[in-house]
């Protein structure tokens, strides 16, 4: 064994192949296909990393040729599916960021996801698949590190695989700059979009953004750096054919941990930022968003329900916590009017207190209007109780709108009522405390 760090790449490729699958559940319910196929990816490299590691930590010996055979095609597919996946984040940020309508539908959601499907699984295995061109001859081993893909050092090779992390860091780095942008000019509508959509909040936002940021950071120039390995740790050699290419195709080359790790700085450096870099994506991820809110609810949870089969159960909560939220009856706010605003009450007296004549006609009974028309309105004389008396011989609760020509509304106010106790009770059935 020539890694004096061993077991620890292994445990960190399986703690980033469990932790990148955690947050998984809730970002499929919020449609976020962009960072599933992230953490897809994530956790596919660590497995498949983690195996190697393990399976080839003492030795280079070629005793699992089909293993490596799926091995070498998950990491060519992972090296463009990672960058692949942040372009779909920043470009979901942009679009969210440079929003035009708040609503979203359903049939625009979805294709999203296929457009993310294509770029985040088809085009890693058209990549996967044109790697074959170019592929010298089967796969390496290197010990320590297991199965590792080969391309043959010819100018075709740059074009259909080098260059294409490259290109994709590139268009993601452009689109996280313009999510910027749009944010900083549009902030009024990216709130009101972040308040309509329940799946995603600003938090999350800057969460995605500084994810798809990081792995830019970390992939594109590792991709730069690999390819000009590639470049200068062996001679080019010219494209004469398919079959000059892939001479021999079946051969494996196997490489003890001594004599590669002893083949220059600039080779053993490369080689361990290219395993490296898939865990760090892992725990980057899990970083930021194994901790928030949501994935703390979503813990609780499963610690829960793993807990039941041996009874135990979460407390319950105060009984004021089983009132469901925003569920509270309104708030009666009783109004306060001042005493002074209202007149004093006082029963009325046996006779009217008001003068005849600064009544209304119309609410006298019929014939107590026509002694009011026979009495002279320059006298100002007001008529004898005995006469009010007699002449009102209809009482108020048989006076009705068939025997009078005046709206009905008139009748009850300011009519003079038979008794004190009649006046009270015919105020309160028929006008309101603000009409007395």
């Amino acid at each position: 064994m020539f890694d004096p760090t061993y077991p620890l790449f292994p445990i960190f490729a399986f703690i980033g192949f469990v932790v990148a699958l955690i947050p998984l559940p809730w970002h499929l319910q919020a449609w976020n296909s962009g960072t599933c196929f992230y953490m897809i990816w994530a956790s596919l490299a660590c497995l498949n990393q983690f195996i190697n590691s393990v399976v080839w930590a003492n030795d280079a010996v070629n005793r699992a040729p089909i293993w490596c055979d799926i091995s070498t095609r998950i990491m060519l597919g992972a090296s463009v599916g990672l960058p692949a996946a942040s372009l779909c984040i920043n470009k979901r940020l942009y679009h969210i960021a440079s929003v035009q309508s708040v609503g979203v539908s359903r049939a625009e959601k979805r294709r999203a996801i296929l457009i993310d499907t294509l770029i985040c699984v088809l085009f890693p295995v058209i990549f996967i698949a044109v790697q074959y061109v170019v592929q010298g001859h089967r796969f390496d081993i290197f010990e320590g590190i297991g199965c590792y893909p080969v391309v043959y050092n010819t100018p075709i090779s740059y074009p259909l695989s080098a260059m294409w992390p490259i290109v994709i860091g590139l268009i993601s780095a452009t689109y996280c700059v313009l999510s910027l942008r749009s944010f900083a000019r549009r902030r009024v509508e990216f709130g009101q979009f972040l308040a309509s959509n329940k799946s995603l909040t600003i938090s999350r936002y800057f969460r995605l953004m500084a994810l798809a940021t990081t792995e830019i950071m970390f992939t594109t120039p590792l991709a730069v750096f690999i390819m000009y390995l590639n470049a200068t740790s062996s001679p080019m050699r010219p494209w004469i054919s398919w079959e000059d290419t892939h001479f021999n195709f079946s051969r494996v080359e196997q490489f003890p941990a001594i004599l590669w790790r002893n083949s220059g700085h600039l080779t053993v450096a490369a080689m361990e930022l290219s395993r490296w870099v898939n865990p760090l994506c892992a725990l980057v991820f899990f970083g930021f968003f194994g901790f928030a809110e949501e994935a703390k609810r979503h813990y609780r949870a499963a610690f829960w329900c793993l807990m039941k089969p041996f009874g135990l159960s979460p407390k319950s909560a105060p009984s004021a916590a089983k009132v469901p939220s925003k569920s509270y009856p309104p708030k009666i706010v009783p109004v306060k009017i001042p005493l002074s605003s209202l007149p004093s009450y006082s029963p009325p007296a046996s006779t009217s207190t008001f003068a005849a004549d600064l009544k209304r006609p119309h609410s006298f009974a019929p014939s107590s209007c026509d002694a009011y028309d026979a009495t002279s309105t320059e006298t100002m004389t007001p008529p004898s109780a005995s006469t009010t008396f007699a002449s009102r011989r209809y009482s108020l609760d048989t006076l009705t709108p068939s025997t009078h020509d005046h709206d009905a509304e008139h009748y009850p106010k300011f009519s003079a009522p038979s008794s004190p106790h009649s006046s009270v009770s015919t105020h309160e059935h028929q006008a309101g405390p603000f009409d007395l």
